[in-house]
């Protein structure tokens, strides 16, 4: 650990050279999860800094997730989860939220969930089966006027499938996008009629092509639904493109 907590000279900002040293070995590992770091009176006589810049540096690495600071404990290295990743994703959406985000986001959903749901298909269990079921029965039986529930049970049918993986990077991925979904049903699809007999037939499709581990078949069926879903965007958000 000594070459990591080594003078730190003064060409730069000194707060930010503590944090970017601490920040390498904490991704180089060189700092492992769940480790102690030394004492601010230790960190501040390796480094040769003040102790002003040890905590401005301790501050910033602590509101990144990297670290966590326990009062009467010390300091140690945080485990950043899938949840961390998730959030950080979801706060760049919710400021970049525009219709051209909108655009990139169904873009994005086009390349990639044919592929999610094939893999779905290939690795889902049978409590996959009962979510994606009971996901959809709700969906039918809700009421019309109630958008927003509507809203949120179809974003929770593709996250069952994107859970449904087995790939925690996948879920990285698609959740925040996922996440976004109500947002866009009701910023498009609120007022299009139809469109809640169509989703609930698309969905029981691909449930039933998960259901048979048919992965060719949920992968074309995703593509068709995306594919819905693009047309509505450009007729309704883009109609000069029209």
């Amino acid at each position: 650990m000594d070459e990591i907590f080594q003078n730190i000279g003064n060409k730069l900002t000194l707060s930010q050279r503590i944090e970017r040293t601490l920040e390498s070995a904490i991704r180089e590992k060189k700092l492992a999860v769940g480790s102690k770091l030394p004492t601010e009176r230790e960190m501040c006589e390796s480094f040769g800094v003040s102790r002003t810049a040890l905590r401005e540096a301790l501050r910033r690495l602590s509101a990144r997730g990297l670290i966590s600071i326990q009062k009467g404990s010390g300091m140690y290295v945080s485990d950043i989860n899938i949840e961390d990743a998730i959030d950080t994703l979801n706060l760049y959406y919710d400021l970049k939220f525009d219709t051209n985000l909108l655009s990139q986001i169904i873009e994005v959903r086009y390349i990639f969930e044919p592929e999610i749901a094939k893999l779905a298909a290939l690795n889902r269990t049978e409590k996959d089966l009962e979510e994606l079921s009971g996901n959809l029965a709700e969906f039918e039986q809700c009421d019309p006027d109630n958008t927003q529930k509507e809203a949120d049970l179809d974003n929770n049918f593709h996250l069952i499938i994107t859970k449904a993986t087995l790939n925690p990077i996948v879920q990285i991925t698609m959740e925040p996008i996922y996440s976004l979904l109500p947002r866009m049903r009701n910023y498009i699809y609120g007022n299009i009629d139809g469109e809640k007999k169509h989703t609930v037939k698309a969905h029981q499709a691909i449930l039933d092509a998960i259901r048979k581990q048919d992965g060719d078949r949920a992968q074309l069926i995703m593509k068709e639904h995306l594919e819905r879903t693009r047309e509505i965007y450009h007729k309704h958000m883009n109609p000069e493109m029209n």
